[in-house]
Protein backbone atom coordinates (compact mmCIF):
# COMPACT_ATOMS: atom_id res chain seq x y z
CA UNK A 1 0.00 0.00 0.00
CA UNK A 2 1.04 3.55 -1.06
CA UNK A 3 0.90 6.67 1.16
CA UNK A 4 -2.28 8.74 0.46
CA UNK A 5 -0.52 12.04 0.15
CA UNK A 6 -1.63 14.98 -1.31
CA UNK A 7 0.75 16.38 -4.49
CA UNK A 8 0.62 19.81 -3.70
CA UNK A 9 2.09 21.42 -6.77
CA UNK A 10 0.34 19.51 -8.85
CA UNK A 11 -3.02 20.37 -7.90
CA UNK A 12 -2.28 23.75 -7.26
CA UNK A 13 -1.37 23.92 -10.94
CA UNK A 14 -4.76 22.12 -11.88
CA UNK A 15 -6.83 24.54 -9.04
CA UNK A 16 -5.09 27.66 -11.91
CA UNK A 17 -6.41 25.67 -14.86
CA UNK A 18 -3.53 24.51 -16.26
CA UNK A 19 -3.56 24.37 -20.09
CA UNK A 20 -1.17 21.73 -20.99
CA UNK A 21 -3.41 19.03 -23.54
CA UNK A 22 -4.80 15.85 -21.19
CA UNK A 23 -4.15 12.63 -22.50
CA UNK A 24 -6.76 10.27 -24.14
CA UNK A 25 -9.11 8.78 -21.63
CA UNK A 26 -11.89 6.51 -21.18
CA UNK A 27 -14.87 7.42 -19.09
CA UNK A 28 -16.68 4.77 -16.60
CA UNK A 29 -19.67 6.43 -15.30
CA UNK A 30 -21.62 4.79 -12.03
CA UNK A 31 -25.17 5.25 -12.57
CA UNK A 32 -26.56 2.24 -10.69
CA UNK A 33 -27.15 3.34 -7.24
CA UNK A 34 -30.19 2.71 -5.27
CA UNK A 35 -31.11 6.37 -4.48
CA UNK A 36 -32.60 5.75 -0.65
CA UNK A 37 -31.51 9.68 0.26
CA UNK A 38 -34.53 10.21 -2.84
CA UNK A 39 -36.74 7.72 -1.79
CA UNK A 40 -35.75 5.16 -4.64
CA UNK A 41 -35.97 7.66 -7.14
CA UNK A 42 -34.37 7.43 -10.74
CA UNK A 43 -31.86 9.74 -9.80
CA UNK A 44 -29.89 9.64 -12.90
CA UNK A 45 -33.25 10.80 -14.75
CA UNK A 46 -33.86 13.80 -12.70
CA UNK A 47 -34.03 16.93 -14.62
CA UNK A 48 -32.12 20.14 -13.77
CA UNK A 49 -31.93 22.77 -15.97
CA UNK A 50 -34.21 20.72 -18.39
CA UNK A 51 -31.33 18.13 -18.42
CA UNK A 52 -31.12 14.71 -17.06
CA UNK A 53 -28.28 14.36 -14.16
CA UNK A 54 -26.69 11.73 -16.23
CA UNK A 55 -27.11 13.30 -19.86
CA UNK A 56 -25.15 16.61 -18.25
CA UNK A 57 -22.15 14.41 -17.01
CA UNK A 58 -22.30 12.52 -20.05
CA UNK A 59 -21.58 15.96 -22.16
CA UNK A 60 -18.83 16.80 -19.45
CA UNK A 61 -17.11 13.61 -20.77
CA UNK A 62 -17.64 13.90 -24.33
CA UNK A 63 -13.73 14.06 -25.16
CA UNK A 64 -13.86 10.20 -23.63
CA UNK A 65 -12.59 7.32 -26.07
CA UNK A 66 -14.97 4.99 -24.70
CA UNK A 67 -17.57 6.18 -22.39
CA UNK A 68 -18.79 3.44 -20.17
CA UNK A 69 -21.87 4.05 -18.14
CA UNK A 70 -22.59 1.01 -14.99
CA UNK A 71 -26.42 0.77 -15.25
CA UNK A 72 -29.52 -0.77 -16.77
CA UNK A 73 -29.67 0.84 -20.24
CA UNK A 74 -31.48 3.60 -21.01
CA UNK A 75 -31.96 6.64 -23.43
CA UNK A 76 -29.28 8.92 -23.16
CA UNK A 77 -28.43 12.22 -25.05
CA UNK A 78 -25.23 10.66 -26.80
CA UNK A 79 -24.22 7.08 -27.84
CA UNK A 80 -22.43 4.97 -24.85
CA UNK A 81 -21.15 1.45 -23.83
CA UNK A 82 -23.59 -0.04 -21.30
CA UNK A 83 -22.57 -2.53 -18.55
CA UNK A 84 -23.35 -4.00 -15.35
CA UNK A 85 -21.78 -5.29 -12.49
CA UNK A 86 -22.55 -8.52 -11.06
CA UNK A 87 -24.38 -9.21 -9.26
CA UNK A 88 -26.36 -5.71 -9.42
CA UNK A 89 -26.43 -3.38 -6.42
CA UNK A 90 -22.90 -4.76 -5.33
CA UNK A 91 -21.61 -1.16 -4.67
CA UNK A 92 -19.56 1.31 -6.58
CA UNK A 93 -16.35 -0.80 -6.35
CA UNK A 94 -17.89 -3.51 -7.83
CA UNK A 95 -19.34 -1.19 -10.44
CA UNK A 96 -16.05 0.82 -10.87
CA UNK A 97 -14.40 -2.78 -11.90
CA UNK A 98 -16.89 -3.85 -14.07
CA UNK A 99 -16.95 -0.35 -15.97
CA UNK A 100 -13.26 -0.62 -16.74
CA UNK A 101 -13.14 -3.87 -18.24
CA UNK A 102 -14.39 -2.12 -20.80
CA UNK A 103 -11.71 0.54 -21.59
CA UNK A 104 -8.13 0.63 -22.65
CA UNK A 105 -7.06 4.14 -22.54
CA UNK A 106 -3.82 4.32 -19.58
CA UNK A 107 -6.08 6.95 -18.05
CA UNK A 108 -9.88 6.64 -16.89
CA UNK A 109 -12.29 9.43 -15.35
CA UNK A 110 -14.20 7.77 -12.77
CA UNK A 111 -18.00 9.67 -12.33
CA UNK A 112 -21.13 9.48 -10.72
CA UNK A 113 -23.94 10.62 -12.46
CA UNK A 114 -25.97 13.15 -10.07
CA UNK A 115 -22.95 15.80 -10.98
CA UNK A 116 -25.03 19.14 -12.08
CA UNK A 117 -22.20 21.15 -12.72
CA UNK A 118 -19.81 19.16 -13.79
CA UNK A 119 -17.96 20.40 -16.94
CA UNK A 120 -15.10 19.29 -19.49
CA UNK A 121 -12.36 21.68 -18.34
CA UNK A 122 -12.95 20.38 -14.85
CA UNK A 123 -12.05 16.65 -15.68
CA UNK A 124 -9.43 18.05 -18.18
CA UNK A 125 -7.83 19.42 -15.19
CA UNK A 126 -8.00 16.79 -13.33
CA UNK A 127 -5.90 14.66 -16.13
CA UNK A 128 -3.25 17.48 -16.18
CA UNK A 129 -3.13 17.23 -12.57
CA UNK A 130 -2.52 13.16 -12.54
CA UNK A 131 0.16 13.80 -15.15
CA UNK A 132 1.80 16.34 -13.46
CA UNK A 133 1.73 15.09 -10.50
CA UNK A 134 2.68 11.32 -11.12
CA UNK A 135 0.13 10.16 -9.00
CA UNK A 136 -2.13 7.27 -8.88
CA UNK A 137 -5.10 9.18 -9.27
CA UNK A 138 -6.40 13.16 -8.95
CA UNK A 139 -9.67 13.84 -7.70
CA UNK A 140 -11.72 16.89 -6.69
CA UNK A 141 -12.57 17.92 -2.66
CA UNK A 142 -15.92 20.01 -2.04
CA UNK A 143 -16.74 22.95 0.00
CA UNK A 144 -15.51 21.29 3.23
CA UNK A 145 -12.27 19.74 1.97
CA UNK A 146 -13.45 15.63 1.51
CA UNK A 147 -12.46 13.59 -0.97
CA UNK A 148 -14.90 12.72 -3.99
CA UNK A 149 -13.37 9.89 -5.38
CA UNK A 150 -16.36 9.47 -7.97
CA UNK A 151 -15.54 12.51 -9.52
CA UNK A 152 -11.59 11.80 -10.36
CA UNK A 153 -9.23 11.29 -12.77
CA UNK A 154 -6.95 7.71 -12.39
CA UNK A 155 -4.48 5.45 -14.06
CA UNK A 156 -6.19 2.73 -15.05
CA UNK A 157 -3.32 0.27 -14.28
CA UNK A 158 -3.14 1.77 -10.54
CA UNK A 159 -6.97 0.95 -10.22
CA UNK A 160 -6.58 -2.60 -11.70
CA UNK A 161 -4.05 -3.07 -9.21
CA UNK A 162 -5.64 -2.51 -6.51
CA UNK A 163 -9.06 -3.83 -7.66
CA UNK A 164 -7.29 -7.25 -8.14
CA UNK A 165 -5.48 -7.06 -4.65
CA UNK A 166 -9.19 -6.50 -2.66
CA UNK A 167 -10.36 -9.11 -4.99
CA UNK A 168 -8.30 -11.31 -3.84
CA UNK A 169 -8.16 -10.44 -0.39
CA UNK A 170 -11.87 -9.95 0.36
CA UNK A 171 -13.11 -12.75 -1.86
CA UNK A 172 -14.97 -10.40 -4.75
CA UNK A 173 -15.94 -6.63 -4.47
CA UNK A 174 -19.57 -6.61 -3.41
CA UNK A 175 -20.25 -4.64 -1.05
CA UNK A 176 -16.71 -3.59 -0.66
CA UNK A 177 -16.56 1.26 0.22
CA UNK A 178 -14.90 3.15 -2.11
CA UNK A 179 -12.43 4.03 0.82
CA UNK A 180 -10.51 0.66 0.33
CA UNK A 181 -9.44 1.22 -2.89
CA UNK A 182 -8.56 5.00 -2.91
CA UNK A 183 -7.28 4.44 0.04
CA UNK A 184 -4.44 2.06 -1.62
CA UNK A 185 -3.59 4.91 -3.69
CA UNK A 186 -1.68 8.11 -4.29
CA UNK A 187 -3.64 11.08 -4.66
CA UNK A 188 -3.47 14.07 -5.67
CA UNK A 189 -6.30 16.55 -4.95
CA UNK A 190 -8.26 19.80 -6.51
CA UNK A 191 -10.34 22.19 -4.52
CA UNK A 192 -13.76 22.55 -6.76
CA UNK A 193 -16.51 23.44 -4.70
CA UNK A 194 -18.60 23.90 -7.37
CA UNK A 195 -17.99 20.83 -10.03
CA UNK A 196 -18.02 18.53 -6.84
CA UNK A 197 -21.89 19.32 -6.02
CA UNK A 198 -23.74 16.02 -5.94
CA UNK A 199 -27.44 15.45 -5.84
CA UNK A 200 -28.15 13.05 -3.10
CA UNK A 201 -31.41 14.58 -1.30
CA UNK A 202 -34.24 16.47 -2.86
CA UNK A 203 -33.22 19.87 -1.33
CA UNK A 204 -29.83 19.16 -3.35
CA UNK A 205 -31.64 18.92 -6.67
CA UNK A 206 -33.89 22.17 -5.36
CA UNK A 207 -30.49 23.95 -4.78
CA UNK A 208 -29.07 22.78 -7.67
CA UNK A 209 -32.21 23.68 -10.16
CA UNK A 210 -32.04 27.46 -8.25
CA UNK A 211 -28.39 27.39 -9.02
CA UNK A 212 -28.39 27.08 -12.54
CA UNK A 213 -30.82 30.27 -12.92
CA UNK A 214 -28.53 32.33 -10.96
CA UNK A 215 -27.34 35.64 -13.31
CA UNK A 216 -23.95 34.64 -13.39
CA UNK A 217 -24.59 31.20 -14.91
CA UNK A 218 -28.05 31.05 -16.56
CA UNK A 219 -26.55 31.63 -20.37
CA UNK A 220 -24.16 29.03 -19.96
CA UNK A 221 -26.45 27.30 -18.76
CA UNK A 222 -29.28 27.83 -21.38
CA UNK A 223 -27.11 27.64 -24.03
CA UNK A 224 -25.10 24.48 -23.13
CA UNK A 225 -29.21 22.91 -22.95
CA UNK A 226 -30.08 23.98 -26.35
CA UNK A 227 -27.50 22.51 -28.08
CA UNK A 228 -27.48 19.03 -26.27
CA UNK A 229 -31.04 19.66 -26.84
CA UNK A 230 -31.03 19.91 -30.63
CA UNK A 231 -27.72 18.20 -30.92
CA UNK A 232 -24.97 20.46 -31.86
CA UNK A 233 -21.63 20.51 -30.86
CA UNK A 234 -20.43 23.99 -31.58
CA UNK A 235 -18.63 26.85 -29.30
CA UNK A 236 -19.17 30.25 -30.68
CA UNK A 237 -18.70 33.69 -29.27
CA UNK A 238 -21.67 34.32 -27.13
CA UNK A 239 -20.85 37.79 -26.88
CA UNK A 240 -20.94 38.49 -30.21
CA UNK A 241 -23.99 37.35 -31.24
CA UNK A 242 -25.24 39.25 -27.95
CA UNK A 243 -23.60 42.42 -29.00
CA UNK A 244 -25.58 41.69 -32.77
CA UNK A 245 -28.47 41.09 -30.86
CA UNK A 246 -28.24 44.28 -29.34
CA UNK A 247 -26.99 46.42 -32.10
CA UNK A 248 -30.07 45.28 -34.28
CA UNK A 249 -32.73 45.73 -31.53
CA UNK A 250 -31.16 49.26 -31.18
CA UNK A 251 -30.65 50.36 -34.75
CA UNK A 252 -33.63 48.81 -36.99
CA UNK A 253 -36.25 47.48 -34.37
CA UNK A 254 -36.17 44.96 -31.06
CA UNK A 255 -38.11 42.46 -33.30
CA UNK A 256 -34.88 42.11 -35.32
CA UNK A 257 -32.80 40.97 -32.85
CA UNK A 258 -33.63 37.40 -32.67
CA UNK A 259 -34.49 37.34 -36.65
CA UNK A 260 -31.06 38.64 -37.07
CA UNK A 261 -29.12 36.34 -34.85
CA UNK A 262 -31.23 32.93 -36.89
CA UNK A 263 -30.03 34.58 -40.15
CA UNK A 264 -26.35 34.75 -39.38
CA UNK A 265 -26.57 30.78 -38.09
CA UNK A 266 -28.29 30.05 -41.34
CA UNK A 267 -25.59 32.06 -43.24
CA UNK A 268 -22.98 30.30 -41.41
CA UNK A 269 -24.62 26.74 -41.50
CA UNK A 270 -24.40 26.97 -45.51
CA UNK A 271 -20.75 26.96 -45.61
CA UNK A 272 -18.86 24.08 -45.38
CA UNK A 273 -16.35 22.83 -43.26
CA UNK A 274 -16.26 21.65 -39.54
CA UNK A 275 -17.47 23.08 -36.18
CA UNK A 276 -14.47 25.37 -35.97
CA UNK A 277 -14.91 26.48 -40.00
CA UNK A 278 -18.49 27.20 -38.71
CA UNK A 279 -17.89 29.00 -35.92
CA UNK A 280 -15.41 30.95 -37.96
CA UNK A 281 -18.15 31.47 -40.24
CA UNK A 282 -21.03 32.61 -37.28
CA UNK A 283 -18.08 35.35 -36.33
CA UNK A 284 -17.89 36.73 -39.95
CA UNK A 285 -21.65 36.89 -40.52
CA UNK A 286 -21.97 38.31 -37.30
CA UNK A 287 -19.87 40.97 -38.08
CA UNK A 288 -21.51 41.90 -41.47
CA UNK A 289 -24.86 42.14 -39.75
CA UNK A 290 -23.55 44.33 -37.23
CA UNK A 291 -21.95 46.97 -39.47
CA UNK A 292 -25.47 46.91 -41.27
CA UNK A 293 -27.35 47.52 -37.81
CA UNK A 294 -25.16 50.42 -37.16
CA UNK A 295 -25.29 52.10 -40.91
CA UNK A 296 -29.22 51.82 -40.02
CA UNK A 297 -28.66 53.53 -36.66
CA UNK A 298 -26.49 56.19 -38.21
CA UNK A 299 -29.11 56.81 -41.27
CA UNK A 300 -32.13 57.12 -38.27
CA UNK A 301 -29.83 59.46 -36.46
CA UNK A 302 -29.60 61.65 -39.28
CA UNK A 303 -33.33 61.78 -40.03
CA UNK A 304 -33.70 62.55 -36.60
CA UNK A 305 -31.34 65.31 -37.10
CA UNK A 306 -32.61 67.15 -40.00
CA UNK A 307 -32.91 64.99 -43.13
CA UNK A 308 -29.28 63.57 -43.81
CA UNK A 309 -25.95 65.16 -44.59
CA UNK A 310 -26.44 68.25 -46.92
CA UNK A 311 -26.94 67.82 -50.42
CA UNK A 312 -24.32 68.27 -53.22
CA UNK A 313 -24.02 72.27 -54.68
CA UNK A 314 -26.75 71.78 -57.75
CA UNK A 315 -24.73 74.58 -59.07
Amino acid sequence: MTDNATAGPAATAAALGATAAPPPYDAVVLAGGAARRLGGADKPGVRIGGRALLDRVLTACADARTTVVVAAPRSTARPVRWAREEPPGAGPVAALATGLRHTTAAHAVVLSADLPFLRADTLRRLLTALGESGADGALLTDAEGRDQPLVAAYRTAALRRELDALAAAHDGLTGLPLRRLTGALRLTRVPDPHASFDCDTWDDIVNARARIREHGHVLDEWISAVKDELGIDLDVDTNVLLDLARDAAHGVARPAAPLTTFLVGYAAARGEGGPEAVAEAVAEAARKAAALALRWEEEAAEAREGGGPSAPDAG
